[in-house]
């Protein structure tokens, strides 16, 4: 008896774990997007940082193997940090990025023939 119990329970947990999931909507997805470029932003203010703080730790240490008269080897070239700047949600970036050119004043009027 208890071998047919757990048989059923088992059956029945595989099914509704193998039912398939509804897509997602586009709000959803979009969440998921917004989601998704707030973390890529996250990452490279992260790596901003950690390269300012490498930065700052071989300049004290060549500052103080100089000042102890230690020999410093030329120091490796490396590229210069480069800031990310504030996160810019892409909704409110695109409607700036697709403004009509209609909406300027010169656009608007016509030009004089001479």
């Amino acid at each position: 008896m208890r071998h047919l119990l757990l048989a059923l329970i088992t059956t029945s947990l595989t099914g509704a774990a193998l039912a398939k999931l509804p897509p997602l909507s586009d709000e959803a997805k979009a969440k998921a997007a917004e989601a998704a470029a707030k973390t890529a932003h996250a990452g490279k203010v992260d790596n901003y940082k950690l390269c300012l703080s490498m930065d700052k730790v071989a300049a004290h240490y060549m500052a103080e193997a100089k000042k102890a008269g230690r020999p410093v080897n030329k120091p490796t070239e490396t590229p210069a940090c480069v800031d990310p700047g504030p996160y810019v949600p892409a909704a409110t970036a695109a409607p700036a990025a697709t403004a009509p050119a209609a909406a300027t004043p010169a656009a608007a009027a016509p030009a004089k023939k001479s």
